[in-house]
């Protein structure tokens, strides 16, 4: 479903954030993106979902070279993407229900089906009885619980959470956590950057670890991660 073959990222006037990264993500797996502040998290999942390019090698997004893609192509190629921000970047002058439908209006869905979506979103982060709130009136926790209904209301394959839970401490953290892996249970693919790789050391999802733009064996795990240097063809989905 993704892959990356010998992947790096240079932006103007910075050193090298990526470097060489190759790699294989499946259909339906939990994939957590570790490594310290820098280390090329963010630049990673914005180069899957195709916000970035590389500035060399090949990233697949089912099969698509996403460098390929026309520019008209890459609105519907992110239509399969969840994206959720740690600081949610909600729109604090509209109420919860009206953050969460603006995708599906941009995407020209029908009031009564979007409304139907919305409030089936709320239900699922435990906001349905708050959807008429401004978000600014929520907690910490509440809001991200927020941004993660809009970005699940489109119904994507793939969630990407940038540190979702950087900010919330230790309950709201692990209700978030139980969240993703909700979506994740039912065919869901979720790839979430965290700096805690300690945190989930009992957790037995998959592990990429960056290092200054390495990826590497994560020392804090007993997996080996999948480090492919074969040609992209040779990868399976």
């Amino acid at each position: 479903m993704i892959q990356f073959d010998q992947v790096s990222k240079r932006y103007p006037g910075s050193d090298q954030i990526l470097k060489n990264v190759s790699f294989n993500i499946g259909a339906g797996e939990f994939v957590y993106v570790t490594g310290h502040s820098g280390a090329g998290k963010s630049t990673l999942l914005k180069l899957i979902a195709a916000t970035e390019l590389p500035t060399s090698g090949t990233v697949l997004i089912a099969h698509q070279n996403v460098s390929k893609l026309k520019s008209s192509a890459i609105p519907f190629l992110r239509r399969r993407f969840g994206l959720i921000f740690q600081d949610h970047k909600l729109l604090y002058d509209r109420n919860c229900f009206e953050n969460v439908i603006l995708p599906l209006r941009i995407n020209g869905v029908s009031e009564q089906e979007a409304a139907k979506r919305v409030r089936a979103a709320l239900d699922k982060v435990g906001l349905l009885n708050k959807e008429k709130v401004m978000p600014i009136t929520l907690s910490g926790g509440e809001q991200q619980r927020l941004a993660i209904a809009r970005a699940v209301v489109s119904r994507p394959s793939i969630l990407l959470a940038d540190e979702p839970t950087g900010n919330l401490d230790a309950s709201y953290a692990a209700d978030i956590m139980a969240i993703f892996q909700a979506f994740n249970q039912v065919g869901v693919t979720v790839i979430m950057s965290t700096h805690d790789a300690l945190g989930m050391s009992a957790n037995q999802s998959r592990v990429l670890h960056l290092d200054h733009g390495l990826l590497t064996e994560n020392p804090f795990m007993q997996k080996t991660l999948n480090l492919e240097t074969a040609p992209t063809e040779k990868f399976s989905s």
